[in-house]
């Protein structure tokens, strides 16, 4: 049964002449627990997609569901609760707040929440022992390696335990080694029920999940059943 549906998706920037279609009717499903690795050349249109997927770009026709809820047709105060609950998101550059420390940062997500400081701070350092890092909570980002500050952004995006987790190109700043460490623990996360859908540009990395989609030119070019390499 389909956990993240994506039904005949299109996206397009500009208008007239100028205007680009990014994503051009491309059709997905997606099992609940899954691990999707979507590949690409630059501009394919696949992190325009997980953007869609995500919930943080509305697509200009088709249909996003997640759990059968066409998550486009919510309010937005609705999707940002939709969000808030299922969905957690790592980047690239991290973003992390540079002011504050690695717990603080963790605990972001929970700052909407009725949780208590205590409990808040509990669900942090607890985050930050799954992947790694419960010795770091009193450190700022500056003062952790690249590969530590991924892992920051990975126990923030998990600290409410949302059952989808979003990923664009996670460890696109990283070395071989922290690219690894950051990749066992994503599927670690994926062991444990989460869903992962991770854009990629790397073929090892992608080689992580159990599904690789390939996107060409914004349409849908191949989706292919892999064996894990780990």
């Amino acid at each position: 049964m389909s956990y993240i549906t994506a039904n005949k998706v299109v996206k397009e920037f500009g208008n007239g002449d100028a205007r680009v279609a990014a994503v051009q009717g491309i059709d997905l499903s997606i099992e609940q627990a899954g691990f999707i690795s979507i590949m690409g050349e630059s501009g394919a249109g696949k992190s325009t997609l997980l953007s869609m997927l995500g919930g943080l770009l509305s697509p200009s026709r088709g249909e996003i569901l997640i759990e059968d809820i066409n998550i486009y047709s919510l309010k937005r105060d609705k999707l940002a609760d939709f969000r808030r609950e299922f969905m957690g998101f790592i980047f690239q550059s991290f973003q992390l707040v540079p002011y504050l420390n690695v717990v603080e940062n963790v605990q972001l997500p929970l700052a909407v929440t009725h949780h208590s400081q205590a409990n808040k701070k509990a669900l942090a350092m607890s985050a930050l022992e799954r992947v790694g890092l419960q010795d770091k909570g009193h450190r700022l980002p500056n003062q952790l390696s690249g590969g530590e500050q991924e892992r920051v952004a990975i126990a923030r995006a998990v600290v409410n335990e949302p059952p989808i987790l979003f990923a664009d190109e996670p460890t696109g700043n990283l070395d071989s080694r922290n690219s690894a460490d950051v990749m066992n623990l994503l599927k670690r996360l994926n062991a444990d029920g989460q869903t992962i859908v991770m854009v990629t540009h790397s073929r090892h990395n992608a080689e992580y999940g159990d599904r690789i989609i390939e996107v060409a030119d914004g349409r849908l070019k191949e989706a292919q059943a892999i064996r894990a390499v780990v």
